[in-house]
């Protein structure tokens, strides 16, 4: 397997391009139609643009000359985080699942938020999720509890997944 590196603004297109067609995917059939017509790869690429040009959070991609899945992860969002470090996003494309690809970029953005201090890390998958839940689930994250994502687009059921990390080990 090749290295995982940090993304830059280069990376705008192929992470867009991921994220749309993983989300087509997983939510396509669950999300209301006007967030799915909403929610292109060009919208996609103009937040993926936004978000590399800064410092946090941190995208890490998996793959060797093109990009086939990453993870991003930093400081949390919103208050149902209870102050641990957020995965935002973790995105591989079907084709390249099964081979350790999404467990090397969950392990690393773990272990960067342990480094960054927080004392865990969270996410939230939508309830209707399944896979990725079990994914996690085997990942050692831990169901913390259900709340609705009030999104511009999307009221989603959602899970928040948790990790605890062990004190005195940032």
């Amino acid at each position: 397997m090749t290295p995982l590196r940090r993304a830059g603004p280069a990376d705008a297109g192929a992470l867009a391009r991921i994220h749309h067609c993983v989300w087509l995917e997983c939510y396509g059939t669950l999300a209301p139609p006007e967030a799915v017509a909403a929610l292109t790869e060009t919208h996609r690429h103009d937040q993926w643009a936004r978000l590399l040009a800064g410092d946090d959070p941190v995208t890490l991609v998996a793959g060797a000359s093109e990009p086939v899945g990453f993870v991003c992860f930093g400081a949390p969002t919103g208050p149902h985080l209870a102050g641990l470090g957020e995965i935002r996003h973790l995105y591989l494309l079907p084709d390249q699942r099964g081979r350790g690809q999404g467990r090397r970029l969950l392990a690393a953005a773990l272990a960067g938020l342990q480094v960054q201090g927080y004392p865990g890390a969270a996410l939230a998958v939508v309830a209707e999720n399944h896979a990725a839940r079990a994914f996690y689930a085997a990942a050692g994250g831990r169901d913390d509890g259900a709340f609705t994502d009030k999104g511009p687009l999307w009221r989603s059921d959602n899970r928040l997944v948790t990790w605890r990390f062990p004190s005195g080990m940032a």
